[in-house]
């Protein structure tokens, strides 16, 4: 089947093209709807991202080590919690009142509640976790459960 039998006949000779014709025409109109939706979407990505530190989760043989940015923090405003195995850090950045009354041109710092997650091995003791901050940077030191090594089992002959 032709794809020519589909477009609608406009008489022009721009019909036999479809970049310029009709489909030229649908697929310009789609293409700006994108780039407008990418263009509106892409400040509060942006105020998004800012808000999510970002984190580096490292291991050693005996620890799991966290570090995260959390820039114009101090450690009162961050919580940290075990539950479940999952570490969470919590954090609210929070608008100074000052400069409220002002007519803002660009403003591109993030504020609000943000955290993040990670998944633990099972056995973390919430009493062993050490955390520090320094310069907005947020370590934290996990040291691994103790796992006992395979023990093997010795089987007995049974009565019957």
């Amino acid at each position: 089947m032709n794809l020519r039998s589909l477009a609608p006949f406009s008489g022009s000779s721009n019909a036999a093209r479809p970049e310029v014709g009709f489909f030229g025409t649908l697929q310009r109109e789609v293409d700006r709807l994108f780039d407008e939706f990418s263009r509106d979407l892409t400040p509060l990505q942006q105020v998004a991202n800012n808000l999510v530190p970002r984190i580096d989760v490292a291991e050693t043989d005996d620890a799991i080590e966290v570090s995260a940015e959390l820039p114009g923090l101090e450690r009162g405003d961050v919580d940290i919690t075990l539950d479940d195995n999952v570490l969470t850090i919590r954090a609210e950045k929070i608008q100074e009142t000052e400069g409220r009354d002002r007519n803002y041109r660009v403003t591109e710092c993030a504020y609000g509640v943000f955290y993040r997650t990670i998944d633990l091995p099972p056995g973390v003791d919430p009493s062993s976790i050490e955390a520090t901050m320094s310069n907005g940077v947020l370590k934290i030191r996990i040291p691994k459960p103790s796992h006992a090594g395979a023990k093997k089992i010795e089987d007995k002959e049974g009565s019957n």
